[in-house]
């Protein structure tokens, strides 16, 4: 499982390095990545671009099915409601999360979408994995963007002053 989280960390890497939050997702089919996608919100300027949406398009289309049935998700961070509902109906078998998400995460931090009996679906749900190399990724990011905030303003007291 190790093996297949450090590639979704890549994927994250690759969000942080064009100043997206570093979350990163993979899709392996009989032990083969089919998908991949990292968050590209601010660089599409979409809601949609979230990493595990991006896997699941890439991942649906070598299938050639919108049905990824006997496939598992590896994700740096617990899916928010929106990839939850999407991971659900995609019918993946299995989703590994790298660190919760206490203030969205629906996959048992605020709620589990991913077992909700209620529907015709449910999706295990294995937790922790390379939770500290996914947990300061997502740390060490906000705290660059504190900083690079930080002086932004101090560039812009400076420029009133001037």
């Amino acid at each position: 499982m190790e093996k297949w989280m450090e590639e979704a960390i890549k994927e994250g890497r690759k969000a942080a390095k064009i100043m997206e939050v570093p979350i990163g997702a993979i899709i392996v089919h009989d032990g083969k990545i089919i998908g991949k996608g990292y968050n590209q919100r601010n660089l599409r300027k979409s809601t949609l671009a979230h990493a595990e949406l991006m896997a699941i398009e890439e991942a649906s289309k070598v299938m050639d099915d919108w049905r990824l049935e006997g496939c598992t998700m590896y994700v740096t961070v617990e899916p928010c409601p929106m990839c939850a509902g999407a991971i659900v109906q995609a019918r993946l078998d299995e989703v590994v999360i790298g660190t919760m998400n206490p203030k969205a995460g629906c996959a048992g931090s605020i709620y589990n979408l991913l077992d909700d009996s209620r529907f015709n679906h449910q999706v295990r749900v294995v937790t922790g994995v390379c939770q500290e190399a996914c947990a300061s990724m997502m740390s060490e990011f906000f705290k660059m963007l504190r900083e690079v905030k930080k002086t932004d303003k101090i560039g812009e007291q400076f420029t009133e002053e001037i």
